[in-house]
């Protein structure tokens, strides 16, 4: 039996450091653009049944409650919180946020189409479009050469003036993608998500229609978390690791007498 308690308290201690690392990822991204925090999820192993309730305890009685023994707990996953980050003006005209839901697509060298939140722009020198690796916004927006002035709208129409025109022209239209479950989304680094059969296939289309959100200029969004949450959090789970210590020192302890006396 005490050996059984080393066990769970093993467990236990595991959990909390995987959590431990989660909430310490979360504070290291306190400033990425676009950064989605995570939280750890977690669920009770297989528990060993020793009576079962409703069995019979003789011929005309049963066991109002069963004997079932857990076995300790195992983090499940990592559920991405998708809670709108604060959004601050830049003077960057590259610089773009969603205000609501949906992700930018970008073009990654392998060719698939991975998805973001970041939205700090760049040009290249060929006058796309890009992230700050180089990877091309989709669908892909070619600025004229010599552009006096780069407009977005709020649906990612993408209008540039040129010298010796008084008119904007339209180059080219921002889309967005949205999921059902933006939860489901595979992270990749580099601010980038990727789809999976939980997330659901990519709804692209129009910003701000569908469900959609709008493209702001000049603006960044921020990362969701919130630094005294998370800080909580660390306490709650460093007070668990040291209670899950305790156990394995007085299951040790109860071993010890248990030999001594014998």
């Amino acid at each position: 039996m005490s050996n059984s308690a080393l066990q769970v308290a093993r467990t236990g201690l595991d959990a909390q450091s995987e959590r431990m690392r989660i909430i310490a990822n979360n504070l290291a991204n306190v400033n990425t653009t676009g950064f989605q925090r995570d939280r750890a999820e977690f669920a009770t192993l297989a528990y060993q049944t020793v009576t079962a309730a409703g069995a019979r305890s003789s011929a005309d009685n049963q066991y109002a409650t069963g004997l079932n023994l857990g076995t300790g707990v195992r983090m499940t996953g990592t559920g991405r919180v998708t809670t709108q980050g604060a959004l601050s003006s830049t003077s960057n005209p590259f610089d773009l946020a969603i205000e609501g839901q949906g992700y930018f697509q970008i073009l990654r060298p392998d060719g698939s189409t991975a998805y973001t939140r970041a939205g700090n722009f760049h040009l290249s020198s060929e006058g796309k479009i890009v992230t700050s690796d180089g990877l091309p916004l989709q669908p892909e927006i070619q600025i004229p050469d010599g552009a006096q002035s780069v407009t977005i709208g709020t649906d990612g129409t993408v209008s540039a003036t040129v010298a010796g025109s008084a008119e904007a022209t339209e180059v080219g239209k921002i889309e967005i993608s949205r999921f059902i479950n933006p939860a489901g989304l595979q992270a990749l680094g580099n601010n980038l998500y990727g789809e999976t059969a939980a997330s659901g296939s990519a709804q692209t289309g129009v910003a701000g229609l569908e469900g959609r959100g709008t493209i702001r200029q000049g603006a960044l969004e921020g990362s969701n978390v919130n630094v005294v949450e998370e800080l909580v959090d660390m306490i709650e789970t460093q007070r668990a690791y040291e209670v899950n210590s305790k156990m394995v020192q007085a299951t040790d302890e109860m071993l010890r007498n248990a030999n001594q006396q014998l």
